[in-house]
C-alpha cells in the first residue's frame, strides 16, 4: 500500500471514487475544458492537497485537505479534510485510515494546530472509525449551510 499525493494524470482515476461517493452527481467529462481548468487550479493552489492510496497500481481511496491560513493562534493554519472515499473493492483493508493518517502528518508538517473533517454519516462503526484514526468526537458542534433553492 503506497500512500501519496495525487499526480496530475490521475484525475480520471479521483473522479472514478467519487462517483461511489456521491452516485447522484452529474458525471463529469475529465477532457472537457472546465474540468481541465478546475483541475489545473486544484494543483496550482499549494493550500488544497489531495492524498491517495495506490494498491496494485490502481487509486483505492482518497481525501482532500485544505490548509486555511489564520490569523489566531499565533499565525497558525487550520487544515479541513473532506471526501474521504475508498473504492468498495477495497474498504476495510486500512485504506482510508492510511490516507487520513498521511493527511493529518501533512497538516502537523504544515504547522496546523487541528484539523477538521465531517461526516454525514450517523453509523457509529464510522463515527468510531474517524475516532481511530485520530479525530475526536463531540468536541466542537458543526453547522452546514447550504444555498438557498430556488
Amino acid at each position: 500500500m503506497l500512500t501519496r499525493h495525487i499526480t496530475e494524470k490521475e484525475l480520471p482515476e479521483l473522479l472514478r471514487l467519487y462517483r461511489s461517493l456521491h452516485p447522484e452527481d452529474p458525471v463529469l467529462e475529465v477532457n472537457s475544458p472546465a474540468v481541465r481548468e478546475h483541475w489545473r487550479r486544484v494543483l496550482a493552489d499549494a493550500n488544497l492537497r489531495y492524498y491517495v492510496v495506490e494498491e496494485a497500481g490502481k487509486i483505492v481511496s482518497t481525501c482532500t485537505l485544505a490548509l486555511v491560513p489564520n490569523f489566531t493562534r499565533g499565525l497558525r493554519p487550520y487544515g479541513v479534510i473532506e471526501n474521504v472515499v475508498t473504492d468498495p473493492a477495497w474498504r476495510t483493508r486500512g485504506c482510508a485510515t492510511a490516507v487520513l493518517k498521511f493527511a493529518l502528518a501533512e497538516a502537523w508538517a504544515a504547522g496546523c494546530y487541528k484539523v477538521m473533517l465531517a461526516t454525514g454519516s450517523r453509523e457509529e462503526a464510522t463515527l468510531r472509525f474517524y475516532e481511530k484514526a485520530g479525530f475526536l468526537r463531540g468536541v466542537k458542534t458543526g453547522f452546514i449551510a447550504y444555498p438557498p433553492q430556488p
